[in-house]
């Protein structure tokens, strides 16, 4: 099967390597109880529709499968392994230095690969190290850890030198903490993304200028808003997908009401995650590249920007890195 050129469209990252703005995500919440065999199934449905971008996590539980997926499409022909820029994430209570490549080792255990293209810090609040992934006290309040994430960054840098990833960034960083890593004395490489929630609701417009001025990707996830199934989600919250003025433009350009928000992004700038784990849906999304918003459409969809954060962890707004008290 021959790859359309148009799904490979790369942006470059100020390391020198590219990556695919348009992403799959594997994340399944666990209310929803997708069963793991299921991420090995989509991952492979995903890379033969044309994702060539699959963004994973140690705290999504399911590298293992996700691996298995992109060796299996290795093994097929369908891929080379550098045809795939494969996303991992360094866990809350892997952020202490001495832990960051221990925990990346894991990950390349899981995923039987020799490295992955891009490590990122999954969030800047540490919690304590130990086997759960969410550990709290006899009051189900999480127990934090604290660890200066100049020094989780330094141990990042040194996996990158070793070779087991390819590139290093950070997740749901705010402008401070990344001011902080890129004014860290002694930085050796910056940060080459910053991946964080955005769709029209929250878009994340200040954040997007901040890093563009620094030569950092912004990648989105949420871009799709959250699903309403969701138990933390806020129940007054609206639903992005049933927005009218989403679904006038995608209307007009007889696209669905998702695909105009992933476009969205694409045009701005942003590296923009798509995650679905329905057939049906991982394959239109690929069809992002087959139209263009006008600058008409861009500017409305700019005007619904409302600060409305699905993801907001409120668990660990006590913790002094807790990233969203600030404006951006």
């Amino acid at each position: 099967m021959t790859m359309d050129p148009k799904y490979q469209k790369k942006v470059k990252l100020n390391d020198g390597h590219f990556i695919p703005v348009l992403g799959f995500g594997t994340f399944a919440p666990p209310e929803v109880r997708v069963p793991k065999s299921e991420a090995l199934e989509v991952t492979k449905f995903a890379i033969e529709v044309g994702f060539r971008h699959i963004d994973c996590a140690y705290l999504y539980q399911n590298e293992e499968q996700v691996g298995q997926a992109i060796r299996s499409k290795i093994a097929d022909g369908t891929v080379k392994r550098e045809d795939i820029f494969y996303t991992s994430k360094v866990w809350s209570t892997f952020l202490r230095p001495e832990l960051v490549r221990p925990a990346l080792e894991k990950s390349l255990k899981d995923l039987q690969l020799e490295y992955v293209d891009l490590y990122i810090i999954h969030h800047p609040v540490a919690l304590v190290p130990g086997e759960a992934i969410f550990p709290t006290d006899e009051n189900g309040k999480p127990i934090f850890d604290s660890v200066d994430l100049c020094r989780t960054w330094e141990a990042l840098e040194k996996c990158k030198d070793a070779g087991l990833t390819k590139s290093i960034g950070v997740s749901n960083f705010n402008h401070k903490q990344l001011e902080k890593i890129l004014n860290k004395p002694g930085l050796k490489y910056k940060p080459v993304c910053n991946q964080v929630e955005c769709h029209p609701y929250l878009n994340q417009s200040k954040l997007l200028e901040f890093c563009k001025s620094h030569d950092i990707v912004l990648v989105a996830y949420g871009a799709l808003g959250a699903q309403r199934t969701l138990q933390w989600m806020n129940p007054n919250f609206p639903f992005l997908l049933e927005d009218p003025v989403l679904s006038a433009i995608a209307k007009k350009h007889k696209q669905t009401p998702a695909l105009v928000a992933l476009r969205y992004q694409i045009q701005r700038g942003v590296v923009v995650l798509a995650k679905s784990y329905n057939k049906k849906r991982i394959k239109e999304n690929i069809q992002v590249f087959d139209f263009e918003l006008t600058p008409e459409d861009m500017k409305a969809i700019d005007g619904l920007n409302s600060n409305i954060r699905y993801y907001d962890f409120q668990q660990a707004v006590d913790h002094p890195e807790y990233p969203y008290s600030e404006e951006y």
